[in-house]
């Protein structure tokens, strides 16, 4: 691929992330720093929706990304340094505040898993595997995305989360602590194509845990790698 072509399709991934409209060569003109006419992004957005990274809603319309767009930026984002001292001391003071207010491992999985859900916009899922007991926060954001006005939209993305819940210990994330993320149809979980996964494991007090975001395919993917990174970060580094 191309440079310009790279930096046209992180950017058409980043505006349908914020705004869940298709992106025009115009929209892109407007908002991003391109010396280019809009013409020559509209070829360029032409060559990658024949390559497979974006795709047209319908006629006339912009263009949104496909599996493998969101694929190429996931993988270019996985590449950077998400190591932040001011937020991992933030969050370091965070966990030990809610550590002197519960004393309870159990009661501070609950509090952690609501913080990570309100800063992430996504359904986040905490399990400890020794205790088998699982959390789950962040309905009220996640229906709060476009995408969620639709009843059958809804009933997917529940299956799914419920399929997920059954299985959540099958997941191949031995790897620790690597992330792993699936995009639409890479989602193991089952045969919609609507949803992304994001998933880790992290030690909290000597106790192995997992962590999932689970949201639309259009979810933030470079702020919620970078959430979990800092979180399971200054989580192991508690034990």
């Amino acid at each position: 691929m191309k440079k310009r072509q790279q930096l046209i399709l992180k950017d058409i991934v980043k505006e349908f992330i914020k705004t869940a409209v298709p992106v025009s060569s115009q929209i892109l003109v407007e908002n991003y720093n391109f010396d280019l006419s809009p013409a020559t992004i509209r070829n360029e957005m032409q060559e990658l929706t024949e390559e497979g990274y974006l795709k047209q809603p319908y006629t006339s319309a912009g263009r949104i990304p496909t599996d493998k767009g969101y694929r190429f930026s996931v993988n270019d984002f996985l590449t950077k340094d998400f190591s932040n001292l001011k937020i991992e001391k933030k969050l370091s003071k965070m966990i030990k505040d809610l550590e002197k207010e519960t004393r309870d491992l159990l009661k501070f999985s609950s509090q952690f898993t609501k913080i990570l859900a309100l800063k992430s916009s996504s359904l986040v899922l905490i399990y400890l595997l020794e205790k088998n007991v699982l959390w789950k926060e962040g309905w009220q954001g996640i229906f709060q995305e476009p995408e969620f006005k639709d009843p059958d939209y809804i009933s997917e993305f529940t299956k799914m989360v419920n399929h997920f819940e059954k299985k959540i210990e099958e997941f191949d994330i031995w790897d620790y602590p690597e992330i792993k993320i699936y995009i639409g149809k890479e989602n193991p979980i089952n045969s919609t194509d609507e949803f992304s996964l994001i998933i880790s494991r992290f030690s909290l007090c000597k106790e192995e845990g997992i962590l999932a975001m689970l949201g639309p395919k259009r979810m933030p993917y470079l702020k919620n790698i970078g959430l979990i990174r800092n979180f399971v970060k200054v989580l192991n580094n508690q034990n």
